[in-house]
Formats: C-alpha cells, structure tokens, sequence
C-alpha cells in the first residue's frame, strides 16, 4: 500500500496563504506592534472546560509539560513587563478537536493593544481582515450583542430563557439538548450549531456582550445583568476570532481558574495545574489592553472560498 505523501494544499493555496502572512506583518509594522515569540510548552495548561491540553513528559523533569492552546498567558506577561502592543503568530494545540473546522494542531494570530477596550479592538480586527479577505458585498461588519443574536437567529431570549426554553429552541432546529447540560452549556450548543453557521453571511459579523458567565479571561461591564466584554467574529458562518478587554484583577482571574477547575472535576475532567506566573503578572500589574485569537487556518480557508480546514493547510494530521 502507498502512503499517503501528498499535501493537502495546492500550489495556489500555498502562495495565497503566504501572501496574507504577509500582509499581516505589514498591518502590524505599520502600527508599531511588535511581533514576539513564546514557548509552546508551559508548566500549566488550560482551565476552560471547553478546551482541553495536550501534555508530555521531559526527561529528568518530574512534572507534565503541555503544548499550549493559546500564547495568550505568556503574551500577557509580556505586557505587565512593559513590552507594550505585541502579536504574535504561532502553533498551538488543542486535544480532541478534529473535524471539518477543526485540527488539533492549528496556527492562531494574537494580539494585544494597550489603552483599548473591546470595542476599538473589533474596529481593528475588521481593518486587518478588510486587507486579507475579498471585498464584502453586504458593505460594514454587523455588530450584534449576544442577547441579538440569539433572539434573532434562534429565538429565544438569553437574559429570560428558561433551561427548557433553551432545549426546546435546540428541538426546534432538530438537535438533541442532553438534559444533563447546565444552561452555558446549553445556549453553547444554540451559538454553535444553530445561530454560528447563520452568521457573517457575506460580511464579518461579531457577537459581543456575552453572559457574565462566560467571561472566560474578560473583565465584566456594569449593568443588570452584567455583560462580559468579549466578541467573536464570524464570516460565512464559521467563527474565526475570540477577543475581550482583558481583565487585570488577579484575585478575581484566581477566583475564576479555581471555579474552571472545579467544573473539570465534576465533570471527569483533568485538571492541570493553573498558571501561577500569569497570577504573579497580573497581581505585579498588567496594563489596560484588549487582545484577540484569530484562527489564521480558517481565515485562509475562507479566503480560498473552501468548505474545510484542508485546503488551507499543507497536511492534516491524517496524513502528518
């Protein structure tokens, strides 16, 4: 039997994701960021209950080391050592995501920007993928708080939903709602799979103003009921970006890590040591800033028009 050497990626797709590489680096030179560069291993490893690390071990080193899922914590003491606006392009990892959108090895673009909220965030998120994507038909980015979106696309209320209000809303697009899901879990499965693929059909869309309880690393608005100040950013329905204005309070980032893990063990989950360099960074005090995660994979694919990550990626972990 032959083995399977061949790239997934052609000859043009090569050279159209080469292209928005660059642009990327001129976007950001010409704004003064700076790119830097920082470990893929870590000594700690992912909290979320959504996301889960991949680990290895280190000759002569007793502890698991894991491949990050983000350069985000790193990046961030960075930024509380002074470092100022910074990006950077790097691999990251995630276990047990493989799919059509999904590769458990994938490259992701962050930044970071001193002085802004999410809001100009979103503004420059759209002027970097003005310059990488083709021209938008539909004209401006649709902003629609979370609340909206739901409403819109799914119909039900975020805020007053009851949980079986939620199931039902998932019965009605003919998904199944486990009945074990707690009520996060169940307006994830609506932003997924029902109001997700409805979203930045022939322009960008972001969400912002998520529920308070999935703040994840953003700080939280004032207002009843709280929001948190985060977005995502859709286009031709497949999500490709996470940003917040970041949250600097150590306690509470603290407070959050040890409920994240909490929920991990509830639920069978590992539950890998939290970042305590980040907490020191922090508590020694970050600056003011907003930062977003850009899928770069998926950007390209939608660049190329394709209906999965393959395209867009020289190899697959299929054929790696």
């Amino acid at each position: 039997m032959t083995a399977d050497w061949r790239p997934t990626a052609n000859r043009a797709a090569l050279e159209l994701r080469a292209r928005m590489l660059a642009r990327t680096r001129k976007f950001f030179a010409k704004r003064g960021v700076l790119e830097v560069q920082t470990p893929i291993l870590s000594a700690a490893g992912s909290s979320d209950p959504q996301i889960d690390s991949l680990h290895t071990r280190i000759a002569g080193r007793p502890q698991a080391w894991y491949l990050n899922t983000s350069p985000e914590f790193a990046m961030k003491r960075l930024l509380a050592a002074g470092s100022g606006d910074i990006y950077q392009l790097s691999k990251v990892f995630r276990d047990g995501e493989i799919g059509r959108w999904h590769e458990p090895e994938f490259s992701l673009l962050e930044w970071y920007r001193v002085g802004f909220d999410d809001h100009a965030l979103m503004d420059e998120v759209a002027e970097l993928l003005a310059t990488l994507l083709p021209a938008s038909p539909a004209g401006a980015p649709e902003r629609l708080s979370y609340r909206e979106a739901l409403q819109r696309h799914a119909g039900v209320d975020s805020h007053s939903a009851t949980d079986e209000d939620l199931a039902q809303a998932a019965r009605r697009a003919g998904i199944d709602c486990p009945s074990e899901l707690d009520r996060d879990a169940r307006l994830d499965l609506l932003m997924s799979l029902v109001v997700g693929p409805k979203l930045g059909r022939g322009r960008i869309t972001f969400v912002c103003d998520y529920p308070a309880s999935q703040a994840a690393l953003a700080r939280l608005k004032p207002g009843q009921p709280a929001a948190a100040a985060r977005f995502e950013l859709y286009r031709e329905g497949i999500e490709l970006a996470n940003g917040f204005h970041e949250l600097t309070d150590a306690d509470e980032q603290r407070a959050r890590f040890e409920r994240d893990l909490e929920l991990r063990r509830q639920r069978g989950q590992p539950t890998p040591p939290m970042d305590e360099r980040l907490l020191a960074a922090l508590a020694a005090g970050m600056p003011d800033c907003a930062g977003v995660a850009l899928g770069f994979d998926r950007l390209v694919a939608v660049a190329l028009g394709a209906d999965r990550l393959a395209p867009a990626l020289s190899f697959v972990l299929d054929n790696a």
